[in-house]
């Protein structure tokens, strides 16, 4: 049955190497990839009464013509302009550009027209004209996303070819056990209704069934993997040494959070187990992931072991390497970092202690990673800002110990409602407390046309002491877009102040040397405004720095405007973030509204969540999720909670793993690689 699906798009009639070339570039090269390309949308051309459609509504109606089509030309546009009876109603149909239709109407034929209602002129203004009768089956049409690579109806006749002809060999991966269980259609029946529904509640039933395919199969997999990790992956457990963990705790110069304390109890209790930890550590901005961390890794030093923390960049190792050492140096815990600027004497010794058993935790970045950096006992490998490495790298440190355990964190929380069922292959730990004392970010949305005002009280703050970050989302100018770009703003904040303060330019496009000596002069309170695009947004730690100004906010998403907020209100000074916008959609400005409301990083996620989608939220590049055709992950929080429970109940079960009945299923994860036909115990 498979094998059918798997021949050649060629294998349609009408298909030749031309078709052929347009539908590979569509990424369809076989009868199954074309069944499974779904519409983006449907339009609907179901009979309205002219009566009852509002002004300036799109229409669809049946009537007769009553005049012969009149075409104007105008240069190289031409109009085409007849008079139709619908119903009772003696209208005007007018077409742009497209005086062919006129060889289509005859006097006193019935024509099927779709266009936007003028009532005040009694005009339609005409999109789709269709020769004969309105039928059912043409209440509904589908839209695909083609690129004008090919015309929709012809694609729609190769759809309904292949369907005819391959529809009875398709494997339904649902049984029908679950299909009954839930009302859902068969395979065969959904695509049907997707690619040829007649109205609504045919989409409706045939999504409902897709969604539900899709998030069962997403949680088999997270679920199975997990299995297979505690089945395979055995660990060891740590017995660290709680009294000197305690007494560490007690020194630190502030009292843990609540939220914090719970945290350290979730990894500790990890340490302990014989299996090995897999966990994903959030806090937003600021609320002290850092410390978590640096217990971890004592944690496993009083056991004897060695910890390893991997950053995205030299500055943000270079910063944790400071807190890490301040706290842990005292208790005799020798801690080193790595980096790419690492002088070959001092790496040379940092490898040999480190071989030795002489370093107990090795901090740096991707020279972490690299062949010659040998551990004598790894025991946790946790590496920050874990979305800013691929996940051959994070795999290359955590194989440099004998199945250590793992830590991943991040500053991007992930909204509560998803962060258990999206990552159920990982155990999930939120630090959702700031820290007491902590100031809020004053947040003030303003307009292009207040800037003179913005630089002026910019400059007030400067006056303090203070430093200020200017960010906006451009390199340098766009013909396209109409937004600040940092090469420019850079020049006018130059000319603007005069000399009376000190600007730096950094941005994506400079070498890692020079945005590292940028970042360090700004650092070392040696410039007063760093302009900068987003390469600011991740961990780095300016105490002084009070003002962020973020040029063009509309088009920024709203877990990154948050991040990049983060980078003031770390010291004791009230800081402040200016967002300039002039949104032109609903969406924007409610962005702009949602982060003068709250600094809490969790209401944003969900926020953004509610506003993106769960798609664009994650990107599965960032999060390793997959790209759903159907299901998302916010608006189906109902049917991922159902899928999330029969995907538990199906593993644990002797039928899924022998019956006949999941046959299908099983399969369909076995070629996604997470099945190897043995059951996990």
């Amino acid at each position: 049955m498979k094998n059918e699906l798997t021949q050649p798009i060629t294998a349609l009639k009408g298909v030749g190497k031309e078709t052929a070339a347009h539908l590979y570039e569509l990424h369809i090269h076989t009868i199954e990839d074309l069944l499974f390309t779904f519409p983006a949308r449907h339009e609907d051309f179901t009979l309205k009464d002219l009566a009852d459609t509002p002004h300036n509504e799109k229409v669809t109606i049946e009537a007769r013509i009553e005049s012969e089509p009149t075409v104007f030309y105008t240069g190289k546009k031409n109009r085409l302009q007849v008079r139709v009876m619908a119903g009772r109603h003696l209208v005007k149909v007018v077409f742009f550009n497209q005086a062919y239709l006129k060889d289509k109407m005859e006097l006193g034929a019935i024509v099927t027209i779709t266009g936007k209602w003028d009532r005040g002129r009694q005009t339609i203004n005409g999109s789709k004209f269709m020769p004969g009768p309105h039928t059912d089956a043409m209440n509904f049409a589908p839209v695909y996303a083609l690129r004008g690579k090919i015309p929709q109806k012809r694609f729609s006749q190769f759809v309904k070819q292949a369907l005819q002809e391959y529809g009875t060999t398709l494997a339904d991966p649902l049984p029908a056990i679950l299909r009954e269980k839930y009302r859902l259609l068969s395979l065969q029946e959904s695509l049907q209704a997707l690619h040829f529904p007649t109205d609504h509640e045919m989409v409706k039933q045939a999504r409902r069934r897709f969604v539900y395919e899709e998030l069962l199969l997403f949680q088999l997999r997270i679920q199975a993997l997990r299995q297979m990790r505690l089945a395979d992956e055995k660990g060891r457990a740590i017995p660290f040494d709680n009294e000197r963990l305690k007494q560490l705790i007690a020194t630190l110069p502030y009292e843990l959070t609540n939220a914090q304390k719970r945290v350290v109890n979730e990894i500790c209790r990890d340490l302990l187990q014989p299996i090995r930890m897999n966990r994903l550590l959030q806090g937003d901005v600021g609320s002290g992931k850092t410390v978590v961390a640096a217990l971890a890794l004592y944690a496993v030093v009083t056991a004897g072991y060695q910890g390893a923390l991997m950053a995205p960049t030299e500055i943000l190792a270079e910063q944790h390497e400071t807190s890490i050492t301040t706290w842990l140096a005292p208790l005799g815990v020798k801690v080193a970092l790595l980096t790419g600027s690492t002088k070959m004497k001092a790496r040379k010794e940092i490898l040999a202690k480190l071989a030795q058993g002489e370093i107990d935790i090795l901090l740096g970045t991707h020279a972490l990673i690299q062949p010659d950096v040998i551990f004598t006992q790894l025991g946790l490998v946790i590496t920050d800002e874990q979305h800013r490495f691929g996940v051959a790298q994070r795999r290359v440190l955590r194989e440099k110990g004998e199945n250590p355990d793992v830590l991943f964190m991040t500053a991007t929380p992930i909204p509560r409602t998803l962060a258990i069922t999206a990552f159920g292959e990982m155990d999930v730990s939120s630090i959702d407390e700031l820290p007491a004392g902590r100031k809020e970010i004053e947040t003030h949305w303003l307009r292009k046309e207040q800037m003179t005002a913005i630089l002026r009280r910019m400059e007030k703050e400067l006056a303090f002491g203070r430093q200020a970050y200017v960010i906006c989302p451009l390199i340098e100018e766009s013909d396209k877009l109409d937004v600040q770009n940092a090469v420019d703003l850079y020049e006018q904040l130059q000319q603007f102040y005069q000399g009376k303060v000190k600007v730096g330019l950094m941005h994506g496009r400079l070498k890692s040397e020079e945005k590292d000596k940028m970042m360090r002069a700004f650092t070392d309170g040696d410039i007063d405004i760093l302009v900068s695009t987003t390469v600011v947004e991740v961990g780095v730690n300016v105490p002084n720095a009070s003002f962020m100004l973020i040029t063009d906010a509309e088009r920024f998403g709203l877990a990154q405007l948050h991040q990049l907020r983060g980078r003031v209100g770390r010291g004791e000074h009230q800081s402040y973030c200016i967002l300039v916008a002039d949104p032109k959609t609903d969406e924007g400005k409610e962005r702009m509204l949602a982060m003068t409301e709250t600094n809490d990083g969790f209401i944003l996620a969900e926020k953004d969540l509610e506003l993106r989608g769960s798609g664009d939220f994650f990107g599965s590049k960032q999060s390793g999720l997959p790209e759903f055709k159907m299901a998302d992950l916010i608006h189906d929080y109902r049917i991922l909670d159902v899928a999330r429970q029969d995907a538990n109940e199906l593993l644990q079960s002797q039928a899924f793993w022998q019956d006949e009945t999941y046959y299908a299923l099983r399969e369909t994860l076995r070629e996604a690689g997470v099945l190897d036909g043995e059951r996990f115990d």
